[in-house]
C-alpha cells in the first residue's frame, strides 16, 4: 500500500490519518434506521457510504480485524405514533419495516451481518436493536447521575449540560445558537434550555420499563442515550470511527459525546467523526410538501439497486447531492459498459492501486471510479469495481438473474430461437423478422453474432 487512508475528521475539522486505537480490531459505529415508516433515498446514502468504508477497512486491516455496529431505533415517539395510527403492536411494526428496509438495502449492493460473520470468529458486523439494551442504557443514566451530570424532574431524568464545561466540541456552535436549535423539549423542569431527555415517563399503552434505580416513573428512554449505549456495550467506552449524516452533528451526536464521556470519564467518544451530505432531489429539498419525497423502494421498483449505488457514489460523501433521472441512466450506462468489458471473467486477487489510492483519501469515489473506467483489462477491472461493491456477479449470472425477475418462458424464448436460426438458414427473411417481433413482444432482445450465434437478453 503506497499511502496510507486519510479521513476527513468532523471533531478537529481536517483530514488527517487514521491510526486505530488497535490495528488488531478496528471499531466503527453508524446510526441506522428509526424503523417507522419506509426508508427514502436520502437514509440510502449513509448505508451506502460506509458500507464502502466498511469494505475499505476489511480490505485494509483484515476481515476479521474490523468490527461494525449499525444500530436500529426501535423505541421513539414516532413509532408509538405509527404503530397506534396503524392499529398494531410496536413490534409488529418495527419488525415489518425492518424487513423492508433489509430487502431495500441488500438490493443496494450492501454487506449484511449474514455475509460477512463465521462461525468461532468475533461478529463482524452487529446491527443491535435499542428495545435489547435497556439495561445498558439504565446503567450509563445510573453513572451520569451518581457522577452529577444528570438530574431528575418531574419523573423525567435529564443530562446537566452546563455540568460540561467543553459541551459543543463536536458541533463547534456558539451556546446561543444551540440554544435555538436544540430541537429539544421545552419544558419548565428542565435547568437549562440545552438540558436533554435520558429517561421519560411512558404514556398509557407505550412501551415501559423501571427507571434507573426506580428514581423516575416508569418509562422509556430518550434517543441519544441509546447510540451511547449500543456503542458502549459492543465496541468500548472509546472507539475508532462513528458515521452518520451531516443533520446527526447536533443534537444527536453532540449528545452522545456528553453522555459517553461524563459517564466514563473519557477525553473523547470517537476518536474520527464522518458525516455524510445532504441529499436532494433534481435541485431541490426533498419533501413531502414538494412532492418530491422518494421510497427508496419506489427507486428500486425502476431501478436495479447497482445503479442507485453506482449513482450515489459518483458524488464524494461529504458534499452536497444532486438525485436526477439523468445520474441515474449515466449510471446505468457506466454499469453496462462495465459489465460488457469484464463478461464472465474473475477478479484478479488484489484491487489495482489506481483504485484504491482516490478511496484512501477520504474516500474520494469520483475519482475511484474514474480510475475503472479507464480500466481495459477485465480481471483487473473487475477487482477494483469489487472493492467499490459492483459487479458482484458475473455477465452470465446477472442476465440469468435478470430472466428469473422477468418471468420469461425460457424455454419458449430458446424455441422460438431456433426457428429463427431455421428461417435465417434458409434466408426465409419474412419468418426470421416474424419470429423477432414475436420475442419483442415478449420483452425479448435478440444480439447476432460475427461468429453465426445468437443471444438474448430481456428488455430492462
Amino acid at each position: 500500500m503506497a499511502s496510507m487512508l486519510r479521513l476527513y475528521n468532523t471533531l478537529t475539522r481536517e483530514k488527517a490519518v487514521f491510526v486505530p486505537i488497535d490495528p488488531a480490531h478496528v471499531r466503527m459505529y453508524a446510526c441506522g434506521p428509526t424503523v417507522y415508516d419506509a426508508a427514502h433515498i436520502g437514509n440510502a446514502r449513509p448505508i451506502i457510504v460506509f458500507d464502502l468504508l466498511f469494505r475499505l477497512l476489511r480490505h485494509l486491516y483484515g476481515a476479521a480485524q474490523v468490527t461494525y455496529a449499525r444500530n436500529v431505533t426501535d423505541v421513539d415517539d414516532k413509532i408509538n405514533a405509527r404503530a397506534l395510527e396503524r392499529g398494531v403492536t410496536i413490534r409488529e411494526l418495527t419488525d415489518g419495516t425492518l424487513a423492508a428496509f433489509h430487502k431495500d438495502i441488500r438490493a443496494l449492493g450492501v454487506l449484511m451481518p449474514e455475509d460477512v460473520n463465521r462461525p468461532g470468529e468475533r461478529p463482524s458486523f452487529i446491527e443491535p436493536r435499542a428495545t435489547d439494551h435497556i439495561v445498558e442504557m439504565v446503567n450509563l443514566i445510573e453513572g451520569l447521575v451518581a457522577a452529577g451530570h444528570a438530574y431528575v424532574a418531574e419523573d423525567h431524568v435529564l443530562f446537566d449540560v452546563p455540568s460540561m464545561p467543553d459541551y459543543g466540541a463536536l458541533s463547534k456552535r456558539p451556546l446561543d445558537e444551540m440554544e435555538a436549535g436544540a430541537r429539544v423539549e421545552v419544558a419548565p423542569y428542565k435547568r437549562s434550555p440545552l438540558d436533554f431527555v435520558l429517561w421519560k415517563p411512558s404514556k398509557a399503552g407505550e412501551p415501559s420499563w423501571p427507571s434507573p434505580s426506580g428514581i423516575a416513573a416508569p418509562g422509556r428512554p430518550g434517543w441519544h442515550i441509546e447510540c451511547s449505549a449500543m456503542s458502549w456495550k459492543h465496541l468500548g467506552t472509546t472507539f475508532d470511527i462513528h458515521a452518520g449524516g451531516i443533520d446527526l452533528i447536533f443534537p444527536h451526536h453532540e449528545n452522545e459525546v456528553a453522555q459517553s464521556r461524563c459517564c466514563f470519564g473519557t477525553d473523547v467518544m470517537a476518536n474520527v467523526w464522518l458525516h455524510n451530505g445532504f441529499l436532494q432531489v433534481e435541485g431541490e429539498k426533498m419533501s413531502k410538501s414538494l412532492g418530491n419525497f422518494v421510497t427508496l423502494r419506489e427507486v428500486l421498483n425502476d431501478w436495479p439497486g447497482e445503479v442507485v449505488r453506482l449513482a450515489m457514489l459518483k458524488t464524494h460523501y461529504r458534499q452536497p447531492i444532486d438525485w436526477t433521472l439523468r445520474g441515474l441512466e449515466d449510471a446505468a450506462r457506466m454499469l453496462e459498459r462495465w459489465y460488457g468489458l469484464v463478461g464472465d471473467a474473475q477478479a484478479v486477487a488484489v484491487p489495482p492501486d489506481a483504485v484504491l489510492e482516490p478511496l484512501l483519501d477520504d474516500l474520494n469515489t469520483a475519482a475511484a471510479l474514474a480510475e475503472i473506467h479507464r480500466l481495459d483489462d477485465p480481471a483487473t477491472l473487475k477487482a477494483g469495481a469489487n472493492l467499490l461493491g459492483f459487479l458482484a456477479q458475473t455477465r452470465s449470472e446477472r442476465e440469468a438473474a435478470s430472466v428469473r425477475a422477468s418471468g420469461v418462458d425460457v424455454s419458449a424464448v430458446e424455441s422460438l430461437i431456433e426457428a429463427r436460426r431455421a428461417a435465417r438458414a434458409a434466408r426465409n427473411w419474412p419468418e426470421s423478422d416474424r419470429v423477432r417481433d414475436a420475442l419483442a413482444a415478449m420483452g425479448v432482445t435478440v444480439k447476432d453474432n460475427k461468429d453465426g450465434t445468437t443471444t438474448w437478453s430481456v428488455v430492462p
